[in-house]
């Protein structure tokens, strides 16, 4: 298994030539793109005399795709088919599948590929090489790999034009939609790139392929910043690049900023997004984080292993996201479907593995995290799942509120403690837990301490983290294509999205989604009685002065500074990083600031918000409960209120279910007005249970809250010194 420590000197040593001598040749003189793809290509050879290996179901475009690809680089042009097979053989393949049969062709022409050999050439296989193992493992030795992802539907489409009526696998009984489906297994195993086909032209394709090849190469490309960072100070610290890997594991800045990535998210294109209509979750999943994560950080194969590990078993619908219609116009995303009933299961679930991946073996790795309440038992759950090998070097440290969660999420948080994972109840807010844990990052002493004295880095596993994000965007994608596929919206017509939004995150995702191209109209920010992202977002002010938390029923958006809204700004003010420090060090000494008019006319294209009390919340869920069924936990309550105060009823707005109810007990048998409400958090879900509500009751939480497992859990004055020692212990108990 290849790790990033080990990966990153190859692209380091190998590649930043490579990639500097490109771009000075893209840069220099205005040369037309395809003599630049064949300066380039022909000067280096195809890196190293690699080919650019083709592969994709029958009826891809493989050889015509190849010809024109061939064609811009001026280098040889293969096809399996018909330069290697049929000449090898003296007959035509569809002679020699008929000759032999199934799997004596398979076994034939996988000999084939083994004596094959070529170098600096575009090769496009047949729609059945790739289920050959060791052809397969020969062809990789000297080539990349570019899958042609094109829709069965499209497909199937142009083999019946074609006339296509035979190909390797069919026979009575198995259709050639089933044939199609169960090669992409064998497709997925191999490639190093995929590129998004769709019913396009091959022209088009051929761009694509190269531009997919490019960004392979040249990963130097794909660094990330911090929201703080000047321009000028960004040409200073080219010799510092930051890759994903690097800000996975680091987390925050070091100037305190929030990493982002220096040229934004990849776009995509209308025709791209309505190819993945017909994908699971998880082939989305696949698809969209490929083109966030290089594979020089992760290779797709090794990122499909941890996608297929997070989302596999651990959710209990087998549609991971599933939208449901509620009323009108109005439908839920239901993100509660994870082992901790929360939507911050999607990210963690998913974060543990890549930090495992991208973190050096060489040292031992503390994990820090701040909750208002989901986030701790999502986090101890996910990194407890991680591999026996991997808990001994990665721990996870999880301060909470201690006063300031609901009695189940407290419980469900005592009860995910695992050897390499705890949780410290802090006496203070989430304000506090949050601001401690930037505060002991960006202090270097006590970092480089605990680096020397016990070889153990920190790191951070809140939405500050960039991995965080890059999985919530993921749903609000789905959650789009998936209102498509039911036919209750074509493809292009315009959304809003209601989110109950605390520290930014969620609707941040939601945004990004925008920027990539998801037709989202507007992203409606719904707050509680801590309603100060509400006033930001009407007047641009953010104003903590005189403001105290108010614990409410909605514990997880009981928060004041709103970390990930640093990123927003950054994006809206043109990545003026200047600006984005004096905002804060203003908010930081001064408690306020405001923002430039044109700035907050930027921020109200995209947002609109609204705020909801106690009393109207706990309404809220015994209407819904009353006229459907079903229950609403009270985050997405908060969203139901606002979204129908502000929704326009000209489009569906799809509200973020973001947890199940059962975490929330107490206050949905209050709404539900059930009189008698036992103080035991499981005699609560079994109360709640008896009423057989839809959804039901969170199976997980049931088994968190019936496990003794470890019972308690240590609790810390609100004094950082104290933070700090605890971590100092927990550092030599767990790794010395």
């Amino acid at each position: 298994m290849f790790h990033v420590v080990q990966y990153r000197p190859l692209r380091l040593i190998t590649q930043k030539s490579l990639s500097s001598m490109c771009l000075k040749l893209m840069f220099s003189r205005p040369v037309a793109f395809a003599q630049i793809w064949k300066s380039w290509f022909s000067s280096h050879s195809l890196v190293g005399n690699k080919n650019i290996i083709l592969m994709g179901p029958p009826g891809a475009g493989k050889t015509t795709i190849g010809r024109i690809v061939g064609q811009k680089l001026d280098c040889s042009v293969i096809d399996i088919d018909d330069d290697v097979l049929e000449t090898t053989w003296n007959m035509s393949v569809s002679e020699k599948l008929q000759d032999v049969g199934n799997e004596q062709f398979l076994e034939e022409e996988g000999k084939a590929l083994l004596k094959f050999s070529a170098s600096g050439s575009v090769i496009s296989l047949t729609g059945s090489n790739p289920m050959h193992a060791a052809g397969m493992q020969h062809m990789k030795k000297n080539g990349i790999v570019v899958y042609l992802d094109v829709p069965t539907t499209v497909i199937m489409s142009r083999l019946k034009s074609m006339k296509v009526d035979r190909i390797v696998g069919q026979s009575p009984g198995i259709s050639l939609k089933d044939i199609l489906q169960f090669r992409k297994q064998f497709y997925k195993r191999w490639y190093d790139i995929r590129v998004l086909c769709g019913d396009v032209a091959a022209e088009v394709v051929a761009e694509k392929v190269l531009d997919a090849v490019k960004r392979y190469q040249n990963s130097e490309l794909e660094t990330f910043i911090s929201t703080r960072c000047s321009r000028s100070g960004r040409s200073m610290e080219k010799d510092s690049c930051k890759y994903f890997s690097d800000v996975v594991t680091e987390g925050l800045a070091p100037d305190g900023g929030l990493f982002v990535p220096e040229r934004g998210l990849p776009k995509f294109t209308a025709g791209e997004w309505q190819s993945l209509i017909e994908a699971t979750y998880i082939e989305r999943a696949q698809v969209i984080l490929e083109r966030c994560i290089h594979p020089a950080d992760i290779p797709a194969s090794k990122l499909a292993e941890i996608i297929g590990t997070a989302y596999g078993e651990n959710f209990t619908c087998s549609k991971i996201a599933p939208v449901r219609h509620l009323a009108g116009n109005q439908f839920l995303l239901e993100l509660f479907h994870g082992p901790t009933a929360s939507f911050k299961d999607f990210a963690l679930q998913i974060v543990p593995h890549i930090f495992a991946y991208c973190i050096p073996r060489s040292c031992n790795y503390l994990v820090l995290v701040a909750t208002s309440g989901d986030t701790g038992s999502a986090v101890l759950d996910g990194f407890s799942r991680l591999h026996d090998s991997d808990k001994q070097r990665i721990a996870v440290m999880n301060f909470f509120p201690e006063d300031g969660v609901s009695p189940i999420q407290k419980s469900q948080m005592i009860g995910c403690q695992k050897e390499n994972a705890w949780s410290v109840g802090v006496k203070s807010d989430f304000d506090f837990c949050q601001t401690a844990i930037k505060q002991i990052f960006t202090n270097s002493d006590y970092t480089g301490f605990l680096t020397v004295e016990y070889g153990t880095a920190l790191a951070a596993a809140n939405s500050i983290n960039w991995a965080r994000l890059l999985p919530q965007i993921v749903y609000h994608a789905s959650a789009y294509l998936d209102l498509v596929h039911q036919d209750i919206i074509p493809f292009g017509s315009l959304v809003d999205v209601c989110i109950p939004t605390g520290n930014f995150g969620n609707i941040l995702a939601a945004l990004y989604a925008k920027m990539m191209g998801v037709p989202i109209r507007k992203c409606v920010c719904a707050s509680n009685e801590n309603n100060v992202l509400t006033d930001f977002i009407k007047t641009g002010v953010y104003d903590l002065r005189g403001r105290k938390l108010i614990p409410t029923f909605s514990p997880a958006v009981d928060i004041l500074k709103s970390s990930n809204l640093e990123r927003y700004l950054h994006l809206i003010a043109n990545e003026d990083g200047q600006l984005v420090t004096q905002l804060y060090n203003q908010l930081e000494n001064q408690g306020h600031f405001q923002l430039r008019k044109d700035l907050l006319e930027k921020l109200q294209q995209d947002l609109v918000a609204g705020w909801c009390s106690e009393e109207d919340c706990l309404a809220a869920i015994h209407s819904v409960y009353s006229t459907t069924g079903y229950i609403l936990d009270t985050h997405t309550a908060v969203a139901k209120v606002v979204a129908d105060r502000l929704q326009d009823r000209t489009c569906p707005i799809i509200i973020s279910s973001t947890a199940h109810y059962s975490k929330f007990a107490p206050a949905i048998l209050r709404a539900l007005r059930i009189a008698e409400i036992k103080q035991n958090p499981l005699s609560q879900l079994h109360l709640l249970s008896s009423y057989s509500p839809l959804p039901p009751v969170h199976w997980g939480l049931l088994e968190t809250l019936k496990k003794k497992g470890n019972g308690d859990h240590q609790v810390c004055a609100a004094d950082m010194s104290m933070l700090m020692s605890r971590i100092e212990t927990l550092i030599q108990n767990h790794f010395m």
